[in-house]
């Protein structure tokens, strides 16, 4: 029998909310086991870069990567929120490594080709090039889980890199998923996306509507419906297509419940 291995990707918001992250850091420490953080912090990234005088260009909640917004991300995602994320928790008994996927090469990407998409804020069928952002290719889930066995506990930040000298910004839900479809063969993972949220909800102005279960046909459906629309329609895919990948299973929850007790659960 393998080894349980749970996964918790935490948003920007949460990492912003000081309350919330406290809350979320402990309740991580105190899950038994191996297990893997994946971050955001995009909040912050814009924050940061409007400091610096850089302005942040969003489309259909995408980032537009520049050399300069590159710049900011690398710092922020890498650095400050990564490396602040790794001290609390070394704080709270936790052995934890913060990593990019270009740390040790266990994540590689292909930076996007320019994609046209249906925007309000994008004219009709024009192509956006979202910049230096990346596309994952390859998880080395025989590197990483290496490195858990060890005790290590990683903390891995929305980076990955190109193979050729080139960092690139990449999803967190999408890290999160490919990262445990890799660990999958190794362990009997569970993967947690936590946010603000008490689940997917069948009434946006209702927290307590949450839907207990999604399925692929179920999942048609909220999109065709509209109940599941904007940033929730990449992160039920990303969690359909860990399940069918052979992740035991995937929840999505709010921050303050990775007990994995509450939220919705993703099935095939």
């Amino acid at each position: 029998m393998k080894e349980k291995l749970t996964i918790i990707k935490v948003g920007g918001a949460v990492v912003e909310d000081e309350q919330q992250l406290a809350r979320l850091l402990r309740d991580f420490s105190h899950i038994s086991g191996k297990k893997v953080l994946v971050h955001g912090g995009g909040r912050k990234a814009t924050k940061v870069a409007a400091a610096l005088g850089i302005e942040s260009q969003m489309v259909g909640g995408r980032r537009i990567t520049d050399d300069k917004m590159l710049d900011v991300v690398t710092m922020v995602y890498g650095g400050l929120v990564n490396k602040t994320l790794v001290a609390r928790l070394q704080a709270l008994g936790v052995q934890a490594l913060g990593l990019t996927g270009a740390d040790m090469d266990v994540i590689c990407s292909h930076k996007r080709p320019p994609v046209t998409i249906a925007q309000p804020e994008v004219s009709n069928n024009q192509s956006i090039d979202f910049g230096w952002v990346g596309d994952v290719d390859s998880v080395d889930g025989q590197r990483l889980a290496s490195l858990i066995d060890t005790g290590v506990v990683p903390i891995m930040a929305p980076l990955t890199h190109d193979g050729n000298g080139h960092m690139l910004n990449t999803n967190a839900d999408t890290i999160a998923g490919e990262t445990a479809k890799a660990l999958a063969s190794f362990y009997d993972v569970t993967l947690i996306y936590c946010f603000e949220k008490n689940g997917v909800l069948s009434n946006a102005d209702d927290d307590d509507s949450v839907i207990p279960l999604i399925t692929r046909d179920d999942f048609s459906r909220l999109v065709a419906d509209g109940t599941v629309a904007g940033g929730m329609i990449p992160k039920i895919e990303n969690s359909l297509a860990a399940v069918e990948a052979g992740v035991g299973r995937v929840i999505i929850t709010k921050a303050t419940a990775i007990d994995g007790t509450k939220g919705t659960i993703i099935r095939k």
